[in-house]
């Protein structure tokens, strides 16, 4: 397995992993509701690796995206110095260390160009989820109630963050 940043030959394989991330039902798009065409993902990537403190990690098995860590930094002068990321990682990968790995190079990253603050959130339900995030570092900053509506069910979230 392959630990790399995003290319935009990556797009189409990109949108793919995204679509099967989504249908966990544990991140923000439901299942399907998700619609990136390859030429918007392209587009969507170059938007994020023009900003200096905004990245997408891949994990790559067998010429494959199976994970990913994107970081979205702040655009703002007071926000620059922190980012909020996005974790996936492809249903047969999970449970091997594939988002251990990606975080890690996260951390890396986001030390070298000067982050110094990430955040991330998580569905209350997601224990897998959470105690990953926990392991590695993060704290809980607070808890949003009824932020999500998941199969017409109000959802809660965590907040959490770590400081590097």
């Amino acid at each position: 397995m392959e630990i790399r940043h995003i290319r935009l030959e990556d797009a189409e394989q990109f949108s793919n992993l995204i679509a099967s991330v989504d249908s966990s039902n544990m991140m923000l798009f439901e299942p399907g509701e998700r619609k990136t065409s390859k030429e918007q993902e392209e587009q969507n990537i170059e938007k994020i690796l023009l900003q200096s403190n905004s990245t997408i990690i891949v994990a790559e098995d067998n010429d494959r995206l199976i994970g990913f860590v994107a970081i979205f930094g702040g655009l703002s002068s007071r926000t620059q110095h922190a980012a909020r990321i996005s974790v996936g990682v492809s249903e047969e990968y999970r449970g091997k260390g594939v988002a251990t790995r990606l975080l890690k190079e996260a951390f890396r990253w986001s030390k070298e160009v000067g982050l110094t603050r990430l955040g991330v959130t998580v569905m209350k339900h997601n224990e897998r989820a959470f105690s990953m995030y926990l392991k590695m570092g993060f704290e809980v900053e607070g808890e949003k109630i009824q932020s999500l509506m998941i199969n017409g069910k109000p959802v809660d979230e965590f907040y959490l963050y770590k400081i590097l």
